[in-house]
């Protein structure tokens, strides 16, 4: 089982690898739906289940309530811009525009998170813990995997 650290690290190195590739697709392919659709899915999943199981335990932490909330409120943008990709033609200059916009943000996301988030929670979660967060993550993830439509259907009601 990896650690927690090492199970979100997988994931972004996933994502990071999911928007070079959806960056070289053109148009309205089948290609960029199939990858945008696995990017969007992971994504949603596995921010749902980092906040659930991670950063809900920064957040007991004094330092940690503000680095949380910074986390939970970039996960928050980029699930709006996100929304908005979904919204729009895939062959319009528009989206390939708004997809650059995410793929910078979500980017300097991660690298925040890996550099500086990882460095304080370590103080937090100890060694002893970080297999079963990332147990917990992974389990999270998967439950949120199934939950994304049905997540989806409720925002747009609102």
């Amino acid at each position: 089982m990896p650690s927690i650290y090492d199970a979100i690290k997988d994931d972004h190195d996933a994502h990071r690898t999911l928007l070079d590739a959806i960056a070289e697709t053109q148009g309205d392919s089948a290609e960029r739906r199939a990858k945008w659709k696995e990017f969007y899915r992971d994504v949603k999943s596995h921010a749902a289940a980092e906040e659930e199981t991670f950063y809900s335990k920064l957040i007991s932490e004094t330092w940690g309530q503000d680095a949380a909330r910074h986390s939970v409120h970039e996960h928050q943008q980029l699930d709006d811009l996100m929304e908005e990709l979904n919204t729009m033609d895939m062959s319009s200059p528009a989206w390939l525009t708004k997809f650059k916009t995410l793929k910078h943000d979500y980017e300097h996301h991660i690298e925040e998170e890996e550099d500086e988030v990882f460095t304080r929670a370590r103080e937090t979660i100890g060694a002893e813990h970080n297999d079963a967060f990332g147990a917990r993550f992974e389990e999270r993830k998967r439950e949120e995997m199934g939950l994304i439509e049905e997540k989806r259907a409720d925002s747009l009601e609102d």
